[in-house]
């Protein structure tokens, strides 16, 4: 790609990135903020890849899409709030959210305007700084994240069971009502 449409698709990708994340404490809803999140950290993940940190990027995307889509599943499992669909205030505390989202923004475009950053390619193999760069990004933790990828499947498998259309209280043909809050009395039940 020429250098012009490289620094064009960074800017586009820089400021989706920045929109979705602001959308993320727009929204009213814990998995539409969660899908917002995704949609934030593939734009970050696509800057990588421009970068050309590939290895880095295309870990960014493919983690953050199984991890904030388990979340989404979760949330329309266990939310209170029916699917975590339903209005409810994403942010607390608005003044310091609001000062130390926009100190930690100018921090880090002073960061960027400021700093040189090199720009001499790594001279080694590129297969050999790719392999290095996993061991050092997953290091001894390959089992954790193997053991932890089996039980999240279990649990998606779970959630899907749970939700069937027998439903957690019963099925859905007939209505399906949550037993009520009081016991009915012992006497009555008699």
């Amino acid at each position: 790609m020429t250098s012009w449409a490289v620094d064009s698709a960074f800017a586009v990708f820089a400021v989706a990135a920045v929109v979705t994340g602001f959308l993320v404490f727009r929204t009213d809803s814990m998995v539409r903020a969660s899908f917002w999140l995704l949609a934030s950290f593939v734009n970050v993940g696509l800057i990588l890849v421009l970068l050309n940190a590939r290895f880095l990027g295309f870990s960014v995307v493919l983690m953050m899409a199984g991890e904030m889509s388990v979340m989404a599943i979760f949330m329309v499992m266990l939310m209170m709030n029916p699917a975590g669909l339903n209005p409810m205030t994403m942010v607390h505390q608005h003044r310091a959210s609001v000062a130390a989202g926009v100190t930690a923004f100018l921090a880090l475009a002073g960061v960027g305007i400021v700093v040189d950053f090199p720009d001499d390619p790594a001279r080694q193999d590129p297969a050999q700084v790719t392999a290095e760069l996993g061991v050092e990004e997953l290091g001894d933790s390959m089992l954790v994240f193997q053991t932890a990828g089996a039980a999240l499947l279990a649990t998606m498998i779970g959630g899907i069971a749970v939700t069937s259309r027998r439903g957690r209280y019963g099925t859905a043909d007939e209505g399906s009502v949550p037993p009520p809050l009081d016991p009915p009395d012992a006497e009555s039940a008699l």
